[in-house]
């Protein structure tokens, strides 16, 4: 975790990934010309990026397991 890094908490799921892929431009950009300095503090943020991309993405997946029809581990095939 950055010590600087935003809150990411209040950020609309598209802002989220809107400022990720921004991240990911400037990484490139700080590998092809820039100063090698700022690389690990990019891939840090970068980090905090993925990490709040993944707790959402596990409070969808739990939302939509509770809201299933089926038990868990029991497919329909009907």
């Amino acid at each position: 975790m950055h010590p600087l890094g935003p809150n990411l908490t209040g950020l609309s799921d598209a802002d989220l990934q809107k400022k990720y892929s921004e991240l990911q431009k400037r990484l490139g950009q700080a590998y092809r010309f820039g100063p090698q300095s700022i690389i690990p503090q990019l891939q840090m943020i970068m980090e905090d990026y993925q990490a709040e991309i993944g707790l959402r993405m596990q409070k969808q997946m739990a939302e939509l397991d509770k809201s299933s029809k089926n038990p868990k581990g029991i497919i329909d095939i009907s």
